[in-house]
């Protein structure tokens, strides 16, 4: 037996997190695309940018609201994220 004791990673979370990480940035990067597509666009339609980028402003707070979220927030937003980006990319 070695005299190393076994590391202790009981105390790191993470993957909640992580998670909700992931799906907010693909959220806010899908939201900055159709902007960029709908500012090329011929007649670039100034109401769907303001949606698009109130959309992607909440993304942003909900982002940054992870800093101080607990595990059952954090699981909320993550979950209502893959939901939102999933209807997104149907769209």
């Amino acid at each position: 037996m070695s005299d190393i004791p076994d590391p202790d990673f009981s105390g790191l979370e993470g993957g909640e997190e992580q998670a909700a990480a992931d799906v907010l940035q693909e959220v806010v990067a899908w939201y900055n695309a159709q902007i960029v597509a709908e500012r090329r666009a011929p007649v670039p339609d100034e109401d769907r940018i303001g949606e698009l980028k109130a959309g992607r402003q909440a993304a942003l707070a909900d982002q940054a609201q992870l800093a101080t979220a607990d595990t059952q927030e954090t699981e909320r937003i993550a979950a209502i994220y893959a939901a939102r980006l999933k209807e997104l990319k149907e769209s």
